[in-house]
């Protein structure tokens, strides 16, 4: 327990100074004069203004921000000069840096977004499509040492189908993965021999054949573990006698040493981490108070409230649709509120929740062997349990308590551990984020399965109660769920933490089983709309009108009004990784499992501020880690750029409808939910029970097989490539 409460406190401490490092004081610019003349609401005019920070701004203004053409000035060097809309860098500008470094094109809500050009402080250059600060699409890379990439890019890497130019006259001409040469390609040496195969990670691996000048080849498997090498020389007539001793080291040890792919600049400061210190003047000030009112800043971080306890601390966006705004595709509340009701002291699952806090605590703090992912089959037996008594006065192993005595549960300990591992989840931060000083959240309502819901203060984990047939398929299923995780980085499935029971003393013995799960909508993006999807069309309407949907209600598919746009490179990869994903849950025999999609709208034109001291564009704590490190970009279904299409059905019961061409810019998130129902014996009568009164496809209760048929079916045709 000390020890924990030790980690505790060094995590604490570090959060402080890498929240105080990255997101700086809490200080506002305050105005040093207040506007000379009175201007009427709505009236675009030029301003002049001085902060006393040290920041300046010149161009046209409406109301409380820069709006047109302006230039902005902060006090570290950077600079912004270009189109502006309520505050927020949009349109075509140039922003600078204090380095010499510049970008010149298209901004969207503050980020570089659309066409640009970027030259780095050293002077290489990208020139190409971007978006949200990521270059993204076809766009040309020089570098200062003469390389040349030029082909397509997804999150920042270089992606799909390009070619590298060194400046010593080798190339290659190819497909491309997280920036590596991966896939298909041709790589040409400045003294005319080729390779042309297999690649992977800038590496020949797998079938290829290496040619010479004089005409003579070397063909076979590729691998740099000798282990796996084989193959055939192939001489030529004027093939020199040297070749005839030559073997695969050579062309790894050698010839590839010369074709070294130059490493990604890193940005540390993007224009939309950028502070814009505004004001409200006392023509504006609510209060109707003599003098100006409290100063206010925005950046993309938002406020930094009292309870800075973690560095990816995250401020939820105040963006929400208005229900007057005829542009809008739908409407919903101006105020959307955290979701749950905060367990406190005298809730009826307050004892519950101290105990699962509890129980965690000594879980993840406990001493345990290193974690390997080559874990040996033992680890996955479900008989592999440990059970912990936690009396209140607590024991040798456990600290305590102000809870009743209770039994804690552990399976699979050290696979969970490892699949944290695997995640990238910190020991610390998970303790923190559930078993930290803040309760966490109940949802208000259980789930169709009778299930209750809880979630971490910081949105980050959900905890589930479960069934015990629920618990033996996620330990029957747990090494192929592991194995599909190691292989697949890209999959859409549920990610599992850990799973546990609590057994409750006394006469009623009760037992309370929990699987944690992360959080699929943990962003600070606002999640407008949200939608279950199945691919089946019974019971799948939620019957409510337009005024009674709020942005926490859950729809299902035939409420479902819009085509999903992607772009290229991440359908190609979401339509690999459904049908994998589809594949898995068969083979396991689970059926009744959906897609989750949550659609936050990003065009201004389709959203309006609760107030005006609310304007900006939020980014969540895992999208600002990312930035901030100078990531490869967004896993799939998380933060993902997109556009969505209205449809329209002639029929209200048929699941797909026409595309309308109306279109919408969204960010998405998505992921493959409740992956726990066994196709077993109630499902089979409740599926023969339902045939006889409905068509037997349309039910949700259907052999897995069919219903993996049906969802991959269905889920590939509202996902559709983004043309534009």
């Amino acid at each position: 327990m000390k020890a924990w409460e030790a980690t505790v406190r060094k995590t604490h401490a570090v959060a402080r100074r890498q929240a105080s490092n990255i997101f700086g004081s809490a200080h506002v610019a305050n105005i040093d004069e207040d506007d000379d003349e009175a201007h009427s609401a709505g009236e675009i005019y030029h301003a002049e203004r001085y902060l006393s920070n040290g920041d300046y701004y010149t161009g046209h203004w409406l109301e409380n921000f820069p709006h047109g053409f302006g230039k902005y000035w902060w006090t570290d060097g950077c600079m912004y000069v270009g189109d502006w809309y309520h505050g927020k860098t949009m349109g075509k500008g140039t922003f600078s840096w204090p380095s010499g470094a510049n970008y010149q094109g298209e901004f969207k809500s503050g980020y570089m977004d659309g066409e640009g050009t970027y030259t780095g402080p050293n002077g290489d250059t990208y020139k190409g499509s971007w978006v949200m600060n990521l270059k993204h699409g076809n766009g040309v890379r020089e570098y200062t040492n003469g390389d040349i990439y030029d082909g397509e890019w997804c999150g920042g890497l270089q992606e799909g189908n390009g070619k590298y130019q060194w400046k010593d006259g080798h190339s290659y001409v190819g497909e491309w993965k997280n920036g590596t040469m991966s896939g298909t390609g041709k790589l040409v040496w400045s003294n005319g021999n080729v390779y042309e195969g297999l690649w992977d990670d800038s590496s020949p691996k797998g079938q290829g054949v290496f040619k010479w000048v004089d005409g003579s080849f070397f063909e076979g498997n590729w691998s740099i573990d000798k282990a796996e090498q084989s193959g055939e020389y192939h001489p030529s007539d004027k093939a020199p006698d040297e070749h005839k001793d030559w073997c695969q080291e050579k062309l790894y040890e050698g010839d590839l040493k010369e074709c070294v792919i130059c490493p990604l600049d890193k940005v540390s400061l993007l224009p939309s981490h950028k502070k814009l210190a505004v004001w409200r003047s006392s023509k504006t000030n609510p209060t109707n108070e003599p003098g100006p009112s409290k100063p206010r800043r925005m950046s993309v971080d938002g406020c930094i409230n009292a309870r800075v306890e973690e560095a990816n601390l995250k401020a939820r966006d105040d963006l929400a649709l208005t229900s007057s705004l005829e542009a809008s595709p739908f409407q919903i509340p101006k105020v959307v509120k955290k979701q749950g009701d905060i367990i406190s002291k005298g809730h009826k699952n307050y004892e519950l929740m101290l105990n699962l806090q509890l129980g965690i605590r000594h879980s993840v703090g406990r001493p345990g062997p290193t974690p390997s992912l080559d874990l040996k089959p033992s680890a996955f037996n479900p008989k592999e349990k440990v059970w912990t008594r936690f009396p209140p006065e607590g024991s040798k192993y456990t600290p305590p308590h102000q809870s009743c005595e209770f039994k804690w549960k552990d399976y699979c300990p050290l696979v969970f551990r490892t699949l944290r591992m695997l995640f990238k989840v910190d020991a610390a931060e998970y303790m923190l984020s559930i078993c930290g000083n803040d309760s966490l959240r109940e949802l208000s309502s259980p789930g169709k399965s009778g299930s209750f819901f809880y979630l971490s203060y910081d949105d980050r984990y959900m905890i589930k109660t479960i069934k015990k047939a629920e618990v033996k398929v996620i330990l029957r299923m747990l090494s192929a769920y592991f194995s599909h995780f190691r292989q697949y980085e890209n999959t859409l499935l549920t990610k599992f933490f850990g799973l546990h029971c609590v057994r409750l003393t006394g006469a009623a013995q009760r037992k309370v089983r929990f699987i944690i799960m992360g959080n699929l909508f943990c962003t600070n993006h606002t999640i407008h709309r949200r939608f279950d999807l199945k691919g089946s069309s019974l019971g799948r309407l939620t019957e409510k009108p337009e005024s009674e949907i709020e942005a926490t209600t859950i729809l299902k598919d035939l409420d479902l009004k819009f085509f999903f746009r992607l772009q290229k490179t991440w359908n190609e990869e979401f339509r690999r990784q459904i049908e994998k994903d589809c594949e898995f849950l068969e083979q396991e025999r689970i059926m009744d499992y959906s897609l989750l999609v949550g659609l936050h709208f990003r065009e201004p034109s389709h959203l309006t501020p609760i107030d005006d001291s609310t304007i900006e564009d939020s980014y969540s704590a895992a999208d600002m880690d990312k930035l901030l490190s100078d990531s490869s970009g967004f896993p799939l279904g998380i933060s993902m750029p997109a556009r969505i299409e209205k449809m329209e059905r002639a029929i209200e019961t048929e699941l797909i409808g026409e595309p309308t061409g109306e279109c919408y810019n969204v960010v998405m998130f998505f992921g493959i939910i409740d992956i726990l129902q066994d196709y077993d014996i109630t499902k089979k009568l409740e599926h023969a029970y339902k045939s006889m009164q409905y068509d037997p496809t349309l039910i949700s209760a259907v052999d897995p097989r069919q219903y993996a048929k049906r969802f991959r079916d269905f889920i590939l045709t509202v996902f559709k490539e983004d043309d534009q």
